[in-house]
């Protein structure tokens, strides 16, 4: 399948457990996501939609597979963005692995489109995102406290 895939791997000294609360908690992802809300309940099936602070949507889609602590893979959709929603559904999965005192986080996010520009906005977006996650999950604050 040709395609664009963007993937992103850290280390956060933090628990699976602790890091998939991180990862699915509205409260935690608006400190960590710029302000934004998201809104789902995480179940395989479910809907999910990520909306700016002032209430715009800005991304919706379905979770493909929810198995807490290990690996969460959601269908997502671009909302705001014409040309970016144009492209269709991507697929982002985040898979969680315990390694001694840290957990590594491995997010892959890839559509079914040569040059995507969605893939190349997200490929952007995802290194400042997650390490807003590393630092407040280690440090208890963010890295950057505005999006750039």
């Amino acid at each position: 399948m040709a395609g664009s895939t963007f993937v992103y791997v850290t280390y956060i000294r933090t628990s699976p457990e602790k890091l998939w609360t991180a990862l699915t908690s509205p409260e935690f992802i608006r400190q960590y996501w710029f302000g934004m809300h998201c809104e789902s309940d995480w179940q395989t099936g479910s809907s999910w939609q990520l909306s700016f602070a002032d209430g715009r949507v800005a991304d919706t889609g379905e979770v493909v597979e929810s198995t807490p602590g290990k690996r969460l893979a959601i269908r997502w959709r671009n909302e705001f963005r014409p040309e970016l929603k144009a492209e269709g559904d991507s697929l982002c999965v985040m898979e969680i692995e315990a390694t001694g005192d840290a957990t590594k986080l491995t997010v892959t996010h890839s559509i079914d489109k040569v040059d995507s520009q969605f893939i190349h906005a997200v490929s952007g977006g995802w290194p400042r995102i997650m390490s807003n996650l590393k630092s407040l999950l280690e440090t208890g604050d963010v890295a950057l406290a505005t999006k750039p």
